[in-house]
């Protein structure tokens, strides 16, 4: 059985920091990508950050400077650094485990999620 789980979350005030970790088991880690996504109330998924299998980083615009993303293979571990976090980042944090096989079909897992709340 594939699991991600994720934790990590909770309140903190503008300006403060969390570390939203997901650990997977079931699955191959390192040929996966990992990625984080989040959806704030009354509004779609939105992308946050990947950490690929062949080490490659991307993030969205408005968090590249101020999120991190790694990932520790041997723990099966993906961590999301937050640092300054404002308001607008609130919402639940789900990370995914994305796989392509040699016919490009994708194999996709996700966690349960984990909520976000910045405010004062």
């Amino acid at each position: 059985e594939v699991q991600l789980v994720e934790s990590g979350g909770g309140l903190v005030q503008p300006g403060g920091s969390l570390k939203l970790s997901c650990v997977a088991s079931g699955i191959d880690f390192g040929a996966y990508d990992l990625s984080w996504v989040r959806q704030a109330p009354g509004k779609g998924p939105e992308w946050v950050s990947t950490f690929g299998s062949r080490g490659e980083t991307a993030y969205l615009e408005a968090v590249r400077d101020r999120f991190s993303i790694s990932r520790a293979n041997a723990k099966n571990t993906v961590t999301l650094q937050m640092n300054n976090l404002k308001n607008e980042d609130t919402a639940a944090y789900y990370c995914y485990a994305d796989q392509r096989d040699r016919d490009a079909r994708l194999t996709r897992f996700w966690g349960q999620g984990t909520q976000v709340t910045v405010s004062s």
